[in-house]
This record gives structure tokens, sequence and C-alpha cells, in this order.
């Protein structure tokens, strides 16, 4: 029998030895092969050789109390001195209460093939999600479950789960050097399997259980394990939407989006609603938004998180959809369901920090692998989260490697990538002495630079049709520009300084907004320098900020008219729309994400009202070129009165082809009153004569408004007004917003 070194024996018990495959599974010995297997707790341990009908077990020796085995194992008769394959075998566990045939693990060869490794150590492999992680998979002939990490620091990495008692030593990987990736084929596994990995850092640390960090499917929080995902594809039926839907968020297109929080939107179940959340939330949120005349759902991040307080954006599973709605399965049956609805599905992501649990990516091999080491660079301050080290090609490779996977897994239809701002810049919230600079002694982070556009570029290449939004709260120029012409290469960007001048505007009482005119009219001097959109987002109705309607001036009723005239003016003015649920029936209490929304509100006549207007709105914004065929275009808007600040009143065209010559489908004339007060007799000038039709009043008693208005309708007279020679005498509602369009 041959001999176990001392040094082996010893460094596989105390669950250190760096390389298990050199010891364990066969070896070559003079004319047969020794066989090695460590599997503490076991009886007793037999092989079975394959090679013949007749061959019998042979028992493995004990040659160590913690439980390795050993035995010899003739060479096959026809085999080559040197050149014969390893025996094919089983080994027979006799475990204190069952008695297991399985595979023996390092009887497996190696796994991942070196073009895997070669763009992996790159930073290049665009389908990284396929290649590490935990995959079931066939291997010669066997099912089993190849899982493959990367920690290229780890001294001793194994990967631990239910299937071996957790026990470190029972599975340690290979390292594939070079690479600095671990990997292991465990026969017999199956989906659904928890499993985490065992990592032992440079210095001999056995580090906390780590979360895989490109698992597909993770434990329901507050459990932290990862587990096996089914590779099974799932079966689409939204051929059709893919494609087309490049068309349906182009810069032409109307775009408006719903944005949910997919734990909180779903009304009181009845009995017999689906038991996957995700599939109840489709029975309900898709009928819904598609009569609300939406064009896209976005949710708020879905990624994995351990705290349900951070909303997902504080992610630590980038590649798995949260465990607390259901399987992945289940998402993307409500993503197809929508697709074939004729509705997007745009999913907010995370690549500018992650939070720092110890089960997560932080030190994830005993090192700052996924983060700076520098906190001056490493940690952000505000949200007390690590920073990704963006000046990693294997990080970057993660990040864009999981935005594709979402894009093409799941047909995503668009990523609003997240605190955009955070990542351009190296002071952002920081003060003197807390950053460092770049190499040109500047604030700009060129790592994070060179990231967003190789992640635009990727998505271009990879996933066409897919679109990327930018939440970015600064004047950074060319976020919406192509890479080729410096940009970032986004599709849109968030405008956030137009969200925060027209909320500030509206919450003033009616009898000083004349003071802040410029607050409603300023947004127009930028308003075509990136491709926009409007965002009413969840951000501005929590932390105290109160509701949207909380934050309108004036009695119950003003409160409402107040929001339907600022959702008017948001509808009509240059750039796509964004608006958080409960925003569409003017939900009164700030939005908690431990509580459905309050659907019972909607017994409320003015509540009702505002959902009405908001989905006339949206019907009106799809159905009318003018309101969204140049969006990104100055052609597309010109003022009729912006400086009527006494009045508070704003009048502006919207037209969906030139300027000159546009045929009456394509101009709106927009008016907006924002004071409490009537206003008769009010001349505007239009550039066409005839009759001109009241399309939309906020103030029309079927909204909740006092019905004050236009009659339908009203026709020019020859009385030049404005620059034009034709004009309207209106009637402008209290607090409201009226559109006109030419009659046909």
């Amino acid at each position: 029998m041959p001999v176990t070194p001392q040094h082996d024996i010893q460094a596989l018990v105390g669950g250190y030895h760096p390389d298990p495959f050199a010891v364990l599974g066969p070896h070559r010995d003079g004319g047969g092969w020794t066989v090695r297997a460590f599997l503490p707790g076991a009886m007793s341990v037999a092989v079975e050789p394959l090679s013949s009908d007749d061959a019998q077990t042979i028992p493995m020796r004990r040659v160590h109390a913690d439980g390795l085995f050993v035995a010899w194992l003739p060479a096959s008769a026809d085999a080559s001195d040197e050149a014969d394959a390893p025996p094919d075998y089983r080994l027979h566990i006799d475990w204190p209460s069952a008695r297991q045939i399985t595979a023996d693990p390092y009887a497996f060869g190696l796994l991942l093939g070196d073009l895997d490794l070669h763009l992996l150590q790159e930073g290049r492999h665009w389908h990284i999600g396929d290649c590490l992680g935990a995959h079931p998979m066939t291997v010669n002939h066997i099912d089993g479950v190849r899982f493959a990490v990367w920690a290229p620091n780890a001294s001793r990495l194994s990967v631990v789960g239910d299937f071996n008692g957790w026990d470190g030593r029972r599975h340690a990987m290979r390292l594939r050097y070079g690479a600095g990736v671990w990997e292991l084929f465990v026969p017999h596994l199956t989906a659904d399997e928890r499993y985490k990995f065992e990592v032992r850092a440079a210095n001999g640390t056995v580090l906390p259980l780590k979360a895989d960090p490109l698992a597909r499917m993770t434990e329901v929080p507050p459990a932290t394990a990862s587990r096996v995902a089914s590779d099974a594809p799932f079966v689409w039926h939204d051929d059709a939407w893919l494609a087309e839907r490049a068309r349906r968020v182009a810069p032409g297109a109307p775009v408006a989006i719903y944005e949910v929080h997919a734990g909180s939107w779903l009304p009181a179940q009845a009995d017999g609603a689906p038991s996957s959340h995700w599939d109840a939330l489709a029975d309900r949120l898709i009928p819904y938004v598609h009569a609300m005349g939406f064009t896209h759902i976005e949710f708020l991040p879905v990624t994995e998180h351990p705290f349900a307080g951070s909303w997902g954006y504080q992610p630590l599973s980038l590649y798995a959809p949260t465990a607390r709605f259901g399987d992945p399965a289940g998402l993307a049956r409500l993503i197809d369901r929508a697709h074939c609805a004729g509705l997007g599905v745009i999913l907010d992501w995370v690549p500018a920090h992650f939070p720092s649990d110890v089960h997560g990516l932080a030190h994830f091999d005993g090192t700052a692998l996924y983060e700076h080491a520098d906190p001056r660079e490493g940690f952000h301050q505000d949200w007390k989260t690590s920073v990704y080290n963006l000046g990693r090609h294997e990080v970057v490779n993660f990040l864009i490697g999981s935005a594709l996977d979402w894009l093409r897994r799941f047909h995503v239809d668009g990523l609003r990538v997240d605190a955009v701002a955070s990542m351009l810049y190296r002071d952002y919230s920081r003060r003197p002495g807390e950053w460092v600079p770049n190499r040109y002694g500047g604030r700009e982070n060129l790592e994070a630079i060179a990231f967003l556009q190789a992640l635009s570029e990727r998505v271009a290449e990879h996933a066409p049709g897919a679109a990327l939004f930018a939440e970015e709260s600064t004047a950074w120029p060319g976020v919406s520009a192509p890479v080729s012409q410096g940009g970032l290469g986004f599709d849109y960007k968030w405008n956030m300084g137009w969200m925060n001048d027209t909320l500030r505007y509206m919450g003033r009482d009616p009898v000083y907004r004349r003071h802040h005119h410029d607050d409603l009219t300023f947004g127009l001097v930028y308003a075509f320098s990136e491709r926009f959109v409007l965002p009413l987002s969840h951000d501005e109705v929590v932390h105290g900020k109160g509701s949207l309607i909380g934050r309108m001036p004036g009695d119950d009723w003003q409160k409402h008219a107040n929001l339907r005239a600022y959702l008017g003016f948001m509808w009509t003015h240059p750039g796509k729309k964004l608006l958080f649920m409960g925003g569409e029936f003017a939900q009164r209490a700030e939005w908690n994400h431990d509580v459905p929304l309050p659907w019972s509100q909607l017994d409320d006549p003015a509540s009702r009202g505002v959902q009405r207007w908001v989905r006339d709105l949206n019907r009106s914004y799809r159905d009318r070129s003018a309101l969204h065929r140049l969006d990104a275009d100055a052609s597309g808007f010109a003022w009729v009165i912006g400086n009527d600040r006494d009045n508070s009143v704003l009048a502006y065209l919207r037209f969906g082809a030139s300027r000159e010559g546009s045929p009456p489908d394509d101009v709106c004339l927009v008016v907006v009153n924002l004071t409490p007060i009537p206003r008769h007799d009010y001349r505007i000038g239009v550039p066409m004569r005839g009759g001109w039709r009241e399309v939309l009043n906020s103030d029309a008693t079927c909204y909740g408004g006092s019905g004050v208005g236009n009659g339908g309708g009203v026709t020019t007279q020859g009385i030049s007004s404005h620059g034009h020679a034709e004009s309207l005498n209106l009637t402008l509602p209290p607090l409201g917003c009226v559109v006109l369009a030419p009659e046909r």
C-alpha cells in the first residue's frame, strides 16, 4: 500500500492543503492507481472499479482517524504503461445513518477551458455568468454541479453546503493559476442546493463563509447562503417585442415609465392568489400599468440585498434576483407577460458600491479584491458602503457581466444605473484631504468614466435594443452623448435639476410664486443638451419629504389642483416621463416600503380624479406626436409666454415635426396657470388660423376640478400677439393646465 506523506495528511486534515488534487483522487502508481478520499465522519469506504462487469468493491484503508482513506487499483490489462486514462470508479461510503454511492470529485480533470481563463484574465469575458458561479452540468456522463469562483489571493478555498455538512475540508477546490480562479465539480448535486465558499486567506486565517458573487439564486434573507440555480432554458414568447423594443425607447418615441417597488405595490391578495409574488404581481401590475397608459415598468433594484430597508440599493448578489419574491423563473414570467402586453421592463442596477456584510464581497479572499484598499477611495461615507475598484479589469468584467446577464438572460429592456454622480467624482461627498486625485491631479474618476463608456459599448454590442439610463445629478457634459464623441454613451439621463427646481416651486404658496418663476423656466435653457427623463421618483417621497400631494400648498382642493397642473406641465414638457407608484393617485402618506400602497384611497373622488388625469395624460402623450417626437430636439419646442411671472402663467408650443408647415396633428399649445385665480380673456398668439380644440384640461370636473375652461375649443381671431398673426382668447382655469390642438 503506498505511503501518503505526513505533511499532506496534516494539511488535508487541517483544511489548509493548497492543492488537494495533488493528493486526493486517482494517481498513477507503478502498475496501478492509488486512490485517496478524505471523508470526515465516514465509518468505512470502498472503491468499485467500473472497468469490467465483474469488478468487486475494494475496501479502502483508513490512514487517519479524521477520515483519510486509501486504496490501490490495478491498471486495466489492455492499458499502456503511462498513457492510460485514470480508472472509472465509484466510492461506496458508509455514513453513520446512510450509505452513499458517488463519483469522486477528485477524479475529474480541468473544467474551465483555456479560452475562458484567458478572457477572465483579460477582463473581457462577457458571458462570465455562464463561466463562474454554480452550474448544473454533465461531466463524463455524470450529472452534478460545477463551482468556480475568482479569489486569486486565497491560500485555500472550498465549497460547503448541506451536501457536505458545511465542512470546509470535504470539497476543497483546485486553483487555476494565472486566472486566480478556483473550480470543482461535485457529482450528483442538483439545482436548489444551498452553498457558500470557505476561504482561507494568504495568512492562514479562515474567513467568515462567503456567498457566491456570481450566484444566480439565493436563500430568502435574512438567510445568506447561495443556491444552485437551474440552468434549464426559459421558454419566451416575446420575439415580436424584442424585434421592435429599440423603436419603443428611441428619442422620438413616447416613453412613460411607472416606477415600482416590487415588495410594496401589490394590494392585499385574495385567497387562491399565486404563491409566487412575481406571478401575483404580474396578475395585477401588468393590466394596471397597461390601462394607465404607461409604456414601461421600472423596478427598484431586484438584485439580492441583505437589508430590505435599502430598497435594493445595497445589493450583494448582482446576478441573482431577490428570493423574497420567488425563484428566478418567476421574474422571467413577469417580464415575458409584460412584453406580451406591450410593456417594457427596466431594472435599477447598482455598480457604484456594495455593503460590507461579512458574507459578501468585502475582503472576499482576505484582501481588498472588489473594493479599493484605501478608504479614501474604497469607502463611501454617505452610505457606509464599499466602493468598487474600477481600476481592476476583473471587477469591471464582473460588473459589465452582471448588466449583460440581466439584459440577455431576463430579456430586460433597460438598466437605470444608480448613483452615477458618486462614481464620476473622486471628491463626491468628501472634504479636502479625504480623497485621492486622479493621475493628472483632478477630481474626475477616470476609471469610472472608462467603465461607464465600456458598459454602454458592450450593451450596444451584446444586447441590441436595450437602453441605459443614468441617474446623474450634476452638470457632467455628454452623459447621453456617444462614446465616439467623448460622451458616456447612455441613452438617457435623469433630469435631477428640473425635478428639484420645479418641486421647490410647486411647494411655494402661489402668492410667492411670481418671485420664483425662473424655477419653472430654467430647465428649458438646457433641456436639449442631453436626452432627458423627467423623474418624480421614489427619492422624492421618502425620508421626511412627504408625498407629492403633501408637498402642494393650500387646502385639499388646491393641493389636488396643484398636483394635476404640475403633472400636466411635466407631461407636456420636453423629456421622457417617470412617476413613482402612488403618485398617480395622489398618495397622501409618505411611501413606506413595509406596507402596500393605500389602494383604499381610491374611494376618494379626488384621488380617482388624479388617477384618471394621469391616464389621460399618458394617452395624449402617446397619441400626439407633438408631445413626444422631438423631445430631445430644440425645434420641437417654442415659448409663447415664458415671462408672465406676475400671473404665474406659462404658454408654449410643442411640435412633432418642423415648425414651418407642421400639420395640425403635429402641434399642441400648452398653457399653465399656477395661481388659484381663473384668468379670463387671456390672449395667446398661435401659429395656425382656425379652430383649436381643448384636448386636455386638468380642471375638468371628471378630474375633480371646478370645470373652468373653454367649452371644448376656441377659434382664432385676427389679432396679432406674441409674434403670431392669429391669437386665441382663452379662459385659464385656476391652478390648471390646458392643452389645445388645431382642428384637423
